[in-house]
This record gives C-alpha cells, structure tokens and sequence, in this order.
C-alpha cells in the first residue's frame, strides 16, 4: 500500500478529524483512512460514458439545463497540389 501526503490541509479541517477520532477510539489516521474509503465508496465512479452524461444530467437538469451554442462548420481547406 503506497503513502500519501496532503499539504495545506486547512486546520479546522485537521481539528474536525482529530476529534472525530478521538470521539470514535481510533487513530487520526484510521479516521482519514474511513473518511476516504467512505466517500469514495458511497458515490462510485461512472463505468461508461452514458453512466457520466446521465451523471451530469442529473446535477444539471434540476438547475434548468446548459444551451451550448455550437458553431456553423466551414467547408475544409482544399488540399495543397502536389507536383
């Protein structure tokens, strides 16, 4: 199992998960260790792209959709004449 490192970690974030800990009898590092593995199971990752868009619509539909415009295509360049 490799290491992680996390800078910057705001403090009353550090201090919300040292108490958690404490509160539930176990390490500051077990408590990071649940926290992630809990997030990262609750919500697990789309499998295909159909599983994202509908992903997606989900957070976007209720907030009234996105209008994306999308630009007339031009004609392609013509190819160079190669003597």
């Amino acid at each position: 199992m490799r290491a992680l490192t996390v800078r910057n970690l705001d403090e009353a974030v550090q201090l919300a998960l040292r108490r958690r800990a404490a509160e539930q009898g176990h390490s500051l590092e077990e408590e990071i260790r649940r926290t992630l593995r809990e997030s990262v199971e609750s919500e697990p990752l789309p499998r295909t792209g159909a599983e994202l868009v509908e992903r997606i619509r989900g957070i976007v539909e209720p907030a009234g959709g996105i209008e994306l415009s999308i630009r007339p295509r031009r004609p392609a360049r013509r190819p160079p004449a190669l003597q």
